[in-house]
């Protein structure tokens, strides 16, 4: 299966599912990193890895819908079966999202439904919770509400900074996102939808 990922920023989660594979624990490979950032890490971390990597600003663009219709036609160029947002920090459209049904997952740095949107750990601690995480989910047209594949529960503890319970989260979001990956290609192979 090839897989195309969005990404904005450090391209961490690109490396832990690019890791996965080379550890043999995802099938597939990295067809393409689109960024939408000019100085975003993540290219960095593809080129080591010898992964092609695509540059759109989306500042370019009139639209949403019209980033999202030059992310489809870059995806679909490269062969692309699933699309992973890893960290990409731009609201997708129907445009992308009927181009890839049901094809699209999502990692997101909460316990969904709770603290959508942008800021989401800010959230967590603005609201005094005392449990976050992160979940994996399908991309549908209301942002973070499609359906949940995998989550992992991060305690918030008394002196936790943003800085602090980030890197934390981002340690479940690498163990949980390769693996909801795997498993979501079971079901979709399972379910005989062509790929």
């Amino acid at each position: 299966m090839r897989l195309g990922i969005l990404a904005s920023g450090s391209g961490s989660n690109m490396e832990a599912i690019a890791q996965a594979i080379a550890d043999q624990r995802l099938r597939g490979e990295i067809a393409v990193v689109i960024y939408n950032e000019p100085d975003a890490y993540v290219q960095h971390r593809a080129a080591v890895r010898q992964i092609p990597v695509v540059y759109r600003n989306h500042r370019l663009y009139g639209s949403r819908e019209a980033l999202d219709q030059e992310l489809l036609g870059v995806l679909r160029a490269h062969g692309v079966d699933l699309v992973l947002m890893a960290g990409w920090m731009r609201i997708v459209t129907p445009v992308l999202i009927q181009g890839f049904p049901q094809r699209i997952l999502n990692i997101h740095p909460s316990l969904l439904p709770s603290f959508r949107g942008m800021h989401a750990i800010q959230q967590a601690l603005d609201y005094g919770v005392k449990i976050t995480g992160c979940t994996v989910h399908v991309v549908v047209p209301e942002v973070d509400a499609g359906r949940i594949l995998a989550q992992a529960a991060v305690p918030i503890l008394p002196d936790d900074t943003l800085h602090s319970l980030q890197l934390r989260i981002q340690a479940q979001e690498h163990r949980i996102y390769p693996e909801a990956i795997a498993e979501y290609q079971h079901l979709l192979s399972a379910s005989h939808v062509p790929i």
